[in-house]
């Protein structure tokens, strides 16, 4: 159920890794799950892209944690250098971190998990999926990348929705290759004339729309909590 004031965040710090990551969390009273996102290359969970995202996923009343991936001192390396971006076994492992996080999290533990992934993060964000089957009851990619995701793609259960802009034409059809490939529930929805960035009107609002219905659709009714 969709809550009446706008939930509060919550400065968390996650052991992943030998590291701890940063991270915001928010779970609205009543939530009937909890969103893991994985930011894309170069980005953070400060990308206002995935906030406004976020902000309505939590109006429709489901949770929602925002986490940098790397530390502060490897952010500095990666901006320098863009390997650290790249090496998505390393962003999927903290993200796995991070959903192991969540189960026993306060105010989040016991909710059904989703997985969000952007740009690169899609492929952590689908590994996470097929590492922890038991938890990631559905993915979403904006504009992402799930071939890089590999072997796991066909090892992946929950049910995964793909969603592309249609300006975005090479992105598109490495999206179409990789959703080929899933063996579960899957979905390419392409938002037409969006770019890579959907920031055209109504884009990145539509990209909330058909996430909340995918949300919706695959998550239980009630939290198991």
């Amino acid at each position: 159920m969709p809550t009446d004031r706008p939930p509060s965040a919550r400065a968390v710090r996650i052991p992943a890794s030998g590291v701890r990551l940063a991270g915001d969390l928010v779970v609205p009273d009543g939530a009937r799950g909890v969103v893991l996102f994985a930011h894309g290359s170069g980005s953070s969970r400060h990308s206002p892209r995935n906030r406004q995202v976020a902000a309505g996923l939590h109006d429709a009343g489901f949770g929602t944690l925002l986490l940098d991936l790397l530390t502060e001192a490897e952010e500095r390396v990666d901006a320098a250098t863009g390997e650290l971006r790249f090496d998505i076994a390393l962003l999927a492992g903290r993200l796995t971190d991070a959903a192991d996080w969540l189960a026993g999290a306060d105010g989040a533990a016991g909710l059904p998990l989703a997985t969000f992934g952007a740009s690169t993060g899609a492929a952590a964000a689908l590994i996470t999926a097929a590492d922890r089957p038991e938890r990631v009851r559905a993915v979403i990619s904006r504009g992402g990348r799930p071939d890089l995701a590999g072997d796991a793609l066909e090892q992946v259960r929950a049910p995964v929705m793909l969603v592309v802009g249609g300006a975005d034409h090479r992105v598109l059809e490495l999206n179409r290759a990789a959703a080929a490939r899933l063996t579960g529930e899957n979905e390419v929805s392409v938002v037409p004339g969006a770019s890579h960035l959907f920031a055209e009107a109504g884009a990145l609002e539509a990209v909330v729309d058909r996430s909340i219905d995918w949300l919706g659709r695959w998550l239980p009714s009630s939290p198991t909590r």
